[in-house]
């Protein structure tokens, strides 16, 4: 087998295990398909900064032990006394807290851990496994990393998609990627479909050539097409996409035929898109403008044809900024 036929099975195998691990979420979610909307990413940072660094606490002081359970596990912990408190370290989690006594200690120690805790055992329950996880998301197979786009923790999410990003040019992960534009199914899609497109932003570098690119723009087309909604402002991030950065090939072309949507969200992200493809192609400027006012005589939203109507007003003077885009009314 030809080390490119190798990359073509090792991408079909990734997109297999994408599907099977939808329909199998889709089964444990009682066969909803409803999108969820997601909370805002949360930067994650560990470990804290060391608590025992602030009161000058001696490697010597580190002379006792004991320990402390969580989640079904047995956390060993040794312990300083010290005249500003009993400190402890754990350093399996590589943290550390401290109290009045070696109960508060304690308590506080577990307590500040649970967001690492949290985590980890958000990334086992999204791969289906149980626990914590407690390795390196660097070490996952393509797999496991494109299933964690799903993760409903946003900033694990976002550890994947960087990895992802650096291993791009493996070209394993493009069919899958593009498979979870096309995903209509999983609860937790939309933030994963966002962390597709902000992959997508410089494509050529994630496709294999120019078929896997217009596969791709087809995909960011069709989710902008029939959106039901704008979680994590996904259809919004297609549009700019589409406009900021592919505005030269397909970007112009799609979102033009983007007016005609039947999702609002969708048209609504065309229109805001159009901007940013005159932005680069100004010789597009005129066709662009019309269509617009087309879209503001026709659109059957007021909000948007007022949208469009302000628009090809800010293209057509050639403005630096343009009109922010209305909230519609479900929205707020």
């Amino acid at each position: 087998m030809t080390m490119s036929n190798q990359v073509e099975e090792a991408a079909r195998q990734v997109v297999e295990d994408l599907h099977s691990f939808i329909e199998r979420t889709i089964a444990l979610n009682g066969g909803k398909t409803t999108a969820v909307k997601p909370n805002h990413r949360i930067k994650f940072h560990w470990p804290p900064h060391p608590i025992s660094y602030e009161y000058h606490v001696l490697a010597s002081d580190w002379t006792g032990a004991a320990s402390f359970e969580a989640h079904g596990e047995k956390f060993e912990v040794v312990v300083a006394q010290t005249p500003y408190g009993t400190f402890g370290r754990c350093e399996a989690i590589w943290h550390e807290d401290r109290g009045d006594n070696l109960e508060l200690m304690l308590k506080n120690l577990q307590r500040s851990a649970e967001p690492l805790f949290q985590r980890q055992i958000k990334i086992n329950q999204t791969l289906g496994q149980e626990g914590r996880f407690v390795g390196h998301i660097r070490d996952l197979s393509p797999s496991e990393l494109i299933t964690l786009l799903y993760c409903e923790d946003r900033d694990v999410a976002n550890e994947a998609r960087t990895e992802i990003e650096t291993h791009a040019s493996q070209r394993v992960f493009t069919p899958a990627l593009i498979a979870i534009l096309q995903d209509r199914k999983h609860p937790y899609r939309r933030s994963a479909q966002w962390c597709v497109l902000d992959l997508f932003e410089d494509l050529p570098s994630i496709c294999r050539d120019e078929k896997e690119q217009e596969l791709a723009v087809q995909a960011m087309r069709d989710l902008i097409w029939d959106a039901e909604d704008d979680y994590a402002r996904t259809i919004y991030k297609a549009g700019v996409v589409l406009g900021g950065h592919l505005p030269h090939k397909h970007g112009g072309p799609v979102l033009l035929e983007c007016l005609a949507a039947p999702s609002k969200v969708g048209r609504r992200s065309a229109i805001h898109g159009l901007f940013h493809v005159v932005e680069w192609q100004p010789e597009l400027r005129t066709g662009i403008v019309l269509a617009l006012r087309e879209a503001a005589q026709d659109d059957p939203e007021p909000q948007l044809r007022e949208f469009a109507r302000l628009m090809a007003r800010d293209i057509e003077a050639g403005e630096f900024d343009h009109i922010p885009e209305p909230v519609f009314p479900e929205e707020l």
